[in-house]
């Protein structure tokens, strides 16, 4: 018997949000991995409505995103931002369209899974149509995390993030190229600075290390682990890095630990430290691993670790992780 409105064992797919800088990158994942479907369509706000695709050497029409859309979708990948994935979200759900959220908006809901399919593709198995994507930065970092805790145990996490501009979308590519070329006068530049991201009213941590620190709780499934998280936004046009120090709770050797992340699906070993070699975001754009390397140990605490932690935050950090998802889901 098909799973799939479309009768057969192939889902119908909509992209909500598909003409913005995430929503692009999900159609060149696609084609790269050649996700398998019966009928593919692209929506947006009504702002955008009526722009071309193109994708599969075929012309689509981008239709603006209303509540209609869902009678015939079985996968909405979403990266349309908050406000629009908690206004349509549950009409999908009421349809039996899954949805794939790339926002914040559901990640800390407690029935909503909040899945990197490296690290916990079992939680798939416990949604009701509203599938969480986690942050960008809180991706790569759990997909370092998980192999060392499930071997050695963590006890506590200390994360400083260099975070390009791209994580605010084409908007922050604009603002970081505008201000290069001197066309404005921004009161809080990124070009030749760094940024903070924003803060709450009362709040002395910003949004996203916020979101780290409760998205890595909740994905390792460890609500007690003490981690301490400093993000910061860089002039650069692609890529996260992390630098990250980890107390582990049982001894360990580095040669192990390389020997672990080298055979970590989806991981990248990039650790030669005789060669000056390891990852940057000009080695990890347009690619879907998480790369690791500059493996240290810290000498100052029992158990002590350094890790640098890089990865494509558009891809894998956003596009990528979603598609594995729906990979997941059609099997």
């Amino acid at each position: 018997m098909s799973k799939f409105k479309s009768g057969i064992n192939l889902p119908n797919i909509g992209i909500v949000g598909a003409t913005g800088l995430v929503g692009r990158t999900f159609l060149k994942v696609i084609e790269e991995r050649r996700l398998p479907f019966n009928e593919i369509s692209f929506y947006a706000s009504a702002k955008s409505a009526g722009t071309k695709i193109n994708f599969l050497n075929k012309d689509y029409i981008v239709k603006e995103a209303t509540p209609a859309i869902f009678d015939n979708l079985d996968i909405a990948l979403f990266s349309a931002g908050g406000s629009t994935s908690l206004k349509l979200a549950p009409f999908a759900q009421k349809k039996k369209c899954i949805v794939i959220d790339n926002s914040s908006a559901w990640r800390m809901h407690h029935d909503v899974p909040l899945v990197v399919p490296e690290v916990n593709s079992d939680e798939l198995m416990n949604h009701d149509y509203i599938i969480a994507n986690p942050n960008c930065s809180t991706i790569q970092l759990v997909a370092a995390l998980k192999p060392l805790a499930d071997k050695y145990g963590i006890k506590r996490v200390v994360c400083s993030t260099y975070q390009s501009i791209s994580g605010a979308g084409q908007k922050g590519i604009d603002k970081l190229m505008n201000e290069i070329q001197g066309n404005s006068l921004d009161e809080k530049p990124i070009a030749f600075s760094t940024l903070f991201h924003s803060f709450d009213d009362g709040e002395v941590f910003t949004n996203e290390e916020i979101k780290m620190i409760n998205e890595t709780r909740k994905i390792l499934n460890l609500p007690d682990l003490k981690i301490a998280v400093t993000c910061v936004r860089v002039p650069t046009l692609g890529g996260h890095c992390e630098s990250v120090n980890i107390e582990l709770q049982n001894e360990f050797e580095i040669f192990d630990v390389r020997r672990l992340f080298a055979n970590t699906p989806g991981i990248v070993l990039m650790d030669s430290p005789d060669k000056e070699i390891y990852p940057t975001p000009s080695i990890t754009n347009n690619t879907d691993p998480v790369y690791v390397g500059r493996i240290r140990r810290d000498a100052t605490v029992n158990n002590g670790l350094y890790l640098w932690v890089v990865a494509d935050n558009v891809r894998k950090g956003a596009a990528t992780n979603a598609v594995q998802i729906a990979e997941k889901l059609i099997g």
